[in-house]
């Protein structure tokens, strides 16, 4: 696990990398995970957070979304 940095003394506020975060469909939860499973429930079922907020971009250029692999967004 990674070392958590309080970047100031608000409680419960955790700041991670968006390139490291995915996001658990099943628990609903986001982390770190570095693994095809959550590390906190296990399901196979994440989403790394960085397919939704870059990419290319441009005109004519598809939303960064849909670059996703298709397994990683099934329901």
């Amino acid at each position: 696990m990674r070392n958590v940095i309080m970047i100031r003394p608000e409680p419960g506020l955790v700041s991670i990398p968006l390139e490291q975060a995915v996001y658990c469909q099943s628990c609903e939860m986001i982390s770190t995970s570095a693994r095809q499973r959550c590390g906190l429930c296990g399901s196979e079922r994440i989403v790394e957070l960085a397919l939704f907020f870059s990419g290319p971009s441009g005109p004519g250029s598809p939303p960064a979304a849909a670059f996703a692999p298709a397994a990683r967004l099934a329901a």
